[in-house]
């Protein structure tokens, strides 16, 4: 495992949630219904004025119904694959020492500064020290 999938892990943790916002907008749209008057009159005497309700779904944004569908699969197969990537660096965290997986929440997960990890770290770290632990530890030294 190496540091780019643990941005990958920040990437898809955004991306899962920006994607969930997406299909509920899809769905949104799916249901959004219009609604509209018609007047008219008879044809033949008295000639009465008549009022019609119309009410339909709109399809301004996506012009074929189907569109939509494809929309939400290609969606739901984005999330997918950024559920997998989250999965697969939650299960490798917990297979390192509790000492790294708390640099690394704190580092990539929490964004803070080698500064703020070293202080919570404790035990007298500095910010060189924890970031070359870090480094130590991704490289297999």
């Amino acid at each position: 495992m190496d540091k780019s999938i643990l941005r990958d892990y920040i990437d898809a943790c955004e991306l899962i949630k920006e994607t969930e916002e997406d299909i509920r907008q899809l769905k949104r749209q799916r249901k959004t219904i219009v609604t509209d008057s018609v007047k008219g009159s008879m044809h033949e005497f008295p000639y009465a004025a008549q009022n019609f309700k119309i009410a339909g779904v709109s399809h301004t944004v996506i012009k074929h119904p189907g569109e939509l569908k494809k929309q939400e699969t290609i969606l739901e197969e984005r999330k997918a694959n950024a559920e997998k990537i989250k999965t697969k660096v939650e299960a490798w965290m917990n297979t390192i020492p509790m000492r790294m997986q708390r640099i690394i929440r704190m580092k990539f997960f929490e964004r803070k500064s080698w500064d703020k990890v070293a202080k919570k770290m404790g035990r007298n770290a500095t910010a060189d020290g924890v970031r070359m632990e870090l480094n130590n530890f991704m490289s297999g030294k």
